[in-house]
């Protein structure tokens, strides 16, 4: 193999697929990235054995070949290298060695051979559907922060994406939950999405798909199949295995008949919450809402360090009722709120409470009081 490209192209492209590889491996494949020259580019991919990433950047192709190196030493290596320098990545018979040459610098690399490198398979991928990049930045981003991180129950490890009829419209949604709150965003249903399996999208693979799709603005397809899913951005391809699990029945969680209704300014909230909890102990995290009419006193008391208290105006005409929250969740959602305006649906102290921009925005968020 012979082949010779700009540091740049190549640097973009190691920066998305070294991601995927674990630093500690008892598989030494696994620490590697496989390289693979043909026809005018270099393709690159890197798997854990459930997520597979894969790009292609242009390059000068002397001798078509395959091989493969320690992702994350070629990375540094190449991250090291001056701007606008050329880079040649040239492997000798079966010296089990590449010469990465780029200026006066020259590195003889350990690699191992291709065929040893591990292949996921995708199979057949029986849903395909389009998705514009700001509609799957918003299903993850406004969902992600619910993902459970509790290994135990493995099947909220993920985001659940599915489709749901709503008032006669196929919707494509997106939810997460960790027991303590939950997450719903929907948007209309892209051609072809009708009828998919419902699937958990694994944190990893969630985590990976936010950063590709920060760097685009085009749109992405993506296919999916019961066991696994497919997002491909322009040049690059990144595959998942999906977790096999039963996602609960999320719509049973959210309350029906909750007809308390606070409508808070949204910053002017946060804030308020913000201070308070300055105070908060690390474990409990709690604060305290108390409501009447038009006014609502946000306060915290911890044993070790004292108490706080403020009051913000706020439409409410229900009612009193005091309800306690974590104050980083509720912090948590208010941050992932579009409007000048926060709406709350309370039912009473000790059941779950709707927040939203507004009554049937497109994201809804539940979350579960504490004691307090």
């Amino acid at each position: 193999m012979k082949v010779t490209l700009e540091r740049a192209a190549l640097l973009k492209s190691l920066g998305h697929v070294h991601r995927v590889v674990e630093r500690r491996n008892t598989i030494p494949i696994l620490s590697n990235v496989l390289l693979r020259a043909e026809g005018g580019s270099l393709q690159l991919r890197a798997t854990d054995l459930d997520l597979e990433i894969t790009e292609s950047v242009p390059a000068d192709v002397g001798q078509k070949g395959a091989t493969t190196l320690p992702a994350h030493v070629l990375y540094d290596i190449v991250r090291k290298l001056p701007d606008g320098a050329q880079v040649s990545l040239e492997t000798a018979g079966d010296s089990g060695q590449l010469l990465l040459r780029s200026g006066r610098s020259r590195f003889n690399l350990q690699s191992l051979p291709e065929s040893d490198f591990p292949d996921l398979n995708a199979g057949d991928l029986s849903h395909k559907f389009t998705l514009a990049a700001g509609d799957l930045k918003k299903l993850i981003d406004k969902t992600q922060f619910a993902i459970s991180t509790e290994e135990t129950r493995y099947y909220l490890n993920g985001i659940f994406m599915h489709t749901t009829d709503v008032d006669g419209h196929t919707m494509l949604r997106a939810v997460a939950t960790d027991g303590h709150r939950l997450a719903r965003v929907e948007l209309p249903a892209p051609a072809g999405a009708a009828g998919m399996p419902g699937v958990i999208i694994p944190r990893k693979a969630v985590a990976e798909v936010q950063k590709l799709v920060d760097d685009l603005a085009a749109d992405i397809m993506v296919e999916m199949s019961t066991t696994k899913a497919r997002f491909t951005f322009g040049d690059v391809v990144l595959t998942s295995k999906l977790i096999d699990g039963t996602f609960p029945d999320y719509a049973r969680v959210i309350p029906t008949g909750n007809d308390k209704r606070l409508t808070v300014e949204r910053a002017q909230f946060a804030d308020a919450v913000d201070r308070v909890s300055t105070i908060s102990s690390e474990r409990g995290r709690a604060v305290k809402l108390a409501l009447i009419e038009g006014k609502l006193t946000l306060s915290v008391t911890n044993p070790d360090s004292g108490s706080a208290t403020e009051e913000i105006e706020v439409d409410y005409e229900a009612s009193p009722l005091d309800i306690g929250f974590n104050a980083r969740y509720l912090l948590d959602i208010t941050a992932q709120l579009d409007s000048d305006t926060a709406l709350f649906k309370l039912a009473d102290a000790g059941s779950p409470t709707i927040i939203q921009d507004r009554d049937g925005a497109a994201a809804l968020y539940v979350l579960m009081p504490m004691r307090v």
